[in-house]
């Protein structure tokens, strides 16, 4: 990649380069050219490649400052798909390279937006390698000088991606963290990220894209509201039916969605169009499809590809244990303990499936296969087979507390997913009392439920109530994301 480096460059082109900036008049909106708009897009089809060589044609000085964040964003996007470190590397280069331009550039908003931007970039690949101290050093740089953009230059419109992106994350930060950002000076609330979200993608930008694009994967994977969030992806997707970025984000949602079989329909488009950087992603998300739906050796041969072509450790060891359990549905034990071994000494615990399949193998035995079917009908929205299981079993038969507890907690997901909404929250209440302190999810996760049932009927003191329960369980397997759901549902309650 050509390097950006007003070091390389003659003490005449810096000048000449200097000049341009200071005389250029500040776009409010940021609007790209064609040739701009064409490589930006590109980025956003995870064709890294092809918007570099278009990039690479670019040379107008009044463009600079548009080019740095494209390309920038397209390493950016890059990284944290293919999770290579290398490239990380090359990009760190890259990051000092293009900071060291920008900071010689006299006050403009554009300078800041390009400084938080950068950082806030920059946060998301450490935060992905797992280098959290850098990662938080690098986001509140990134806030504060978005806080100063915000200040200085308030009708500055781009700003409002990456502060409304802060927001979210500052907003819905997991409890355990919670007391950290507050001494780091940082505050935020997803309400307001969301607003600003919605703005900028309403507006004239070129950056609104992007803006839509967040906006719904807040309200999805943040906010809970999957229907909503699903339906808005894929309406963007019926206008670029070809994107490769959307079509993940998109299927991503579906999957929370529980809609396995609109997934798997999903991917195969994506797989027809494989130009561009490789997800391997998509076989662990195939995989859970699958599992769902009862394809079982489908779903094996899905998350063996995960395993081979993936970078990262993060999701092994769960789709090591979802193979094993995909052999014991099938009968075969003999292949399911191989896995279920391999599974204990395979990956990292960060990702809360991986700390889920970690508690559950700690526990040295495959659960219930009956309301394991349960389970997995359910996640995918297969409701008539759910039912035709939960049918299948018999509560005298199940010996353990937990497996009391786990029978009432599928009832009361499926019925929830069936809007059956009295008999859910009868269910979710008797999984809550059963759970008593018992390091499970599913006290928490059925708090969490039955606040956002309140919120729906606009009963805001027993939403209230229940958010504020779920975030008082100190120890289960998806503390992180219950946690921030929880904090996020607050936070919205107190400024609707």
């Amino acid at each position: 990649m050509q390097k950006i480096s007003l070091k390389k460059a003659g003490i005449t082109a810096c000048f000449f380069l200097l000049t341009v900036f200071q005389t250029q008049a500040t776009d409010n909106l940021w609007q790209f050219s064609a040739e701009m708009n064409q490589a930006y897009w590109l980025v956003l089809n995870l064709q890294p490649d092809k918007a570099l060589e278009i990039l690479n044609k670019i040379s107008n000085p009044a463009e600079r400052l548009h080019k740095i964040y494209v390309q920038s964003l397209s390493e950016t996007v890059d990284v944290l798909i293919t999770e290579d470190s290398k490239k990380f590397e090359q990009l760190e280069v890259h990051f000092k390279e293009r900071l060291q331009q920008i900071e010689s550039l006299p006050d403009s908003p554009e300078k800041l937006f390009l400084q938080a931007e950068l950082n806030l970039q920059r946060g998301f690949n450490l935060l992905n390698l797992n280098q959290n101290i850098g990662a938080v050093l690098a986001i509140r740089r990134a806030y504060n000088e978005t806080q100063s953009c915000l200040k200085k230059y308030p009708t500055f419109i781009p700003i409002k991606k990456t502060n409304g992106t802060l927001q979210v994350m500052l907003g819905s930060v997991p409890d355990k963290y919670y007391w950290f950002i507050n001494l780091l000076g940082m505050r935020g609330s997803v309400t307001t990220g969301q607003k600003q979200l919605q703005e900028l993608s309403l507006s004239k930008s070129s950056l609104s894209i992007e803006a839509t694009i967040l906006y719904f994967t807040v309200k999805g994977f943040i906010n809970q509201q999957f229907p909503e969030a699903a339906e808005g992806l894929l309406e963007c997707l019926s206008r670029q039916p070809d994107n490769r970025l959307l079509l993940f984000l998109t299927i991503n949602m579906l999957t929370k969605d529980a809609r396995s079989e609109k997934s798997l329909e999903l991917i195969s488009t994506l797989d027809k169009n494989n130009q561009g950087l490789q997800m391997h992603y998509v076989e662990y998300l195939r995989g859970e499809a699958l599992i769902n739906k009862g394809e079982y050796t489908a779903a094996i041969s899905a998350y063996q590809k995960f395993i081979a072509g993936y970078r990262s450790q993060s999701f092994k060891k769960d789709a090591h244990y979802k193979i094993a359990l995909a052999y014991w549905l099938l009968g075969n034990e003999s292949q399911a303990r191989i896995y279920f071994e391999k599974a204990k000494t395979i990956g990292r615990e960060q990702s809360d499936p991986d700390k889920y399949a970690a508690s559950q193998l700690a526990e040295n035995k495959f659960p219930n296969p009956k309301l394991l079917k349960v389970r997995l009908f359910t996640d995918g929205g297969f409701y008539k087979e759910a039912q035709a299981a939960s049918l299948d079993i018999n509560y005298t038969e199940l010996k353990t507390l937990k497996d009391q507890t786990e029978y009432f907690y599928r009832k009361a997901r499926l019925e929830h997913k069936l809007n059956e909404v009295s008999l859910a929250r009868a269910n979710y209440l008797e999984t809550i009392k059963l759970s008593a302190d018992n390091p499970w999810y599913f006290a928490p996760n059925s708090a969490l439920q039955l606040g956002y049932m309140y919120r729906e009927q606009n009963d805001l003191a027993h939403a209230k109530k229940y958010f504020e329960m779920a975030l008082g369980y100190k120890k289960h397997e998806y503390k992180n994301s219950i946690d921030s759901k929880a904090r996020a549902a607050l936070d919205q309650l107190k400024n609707p």
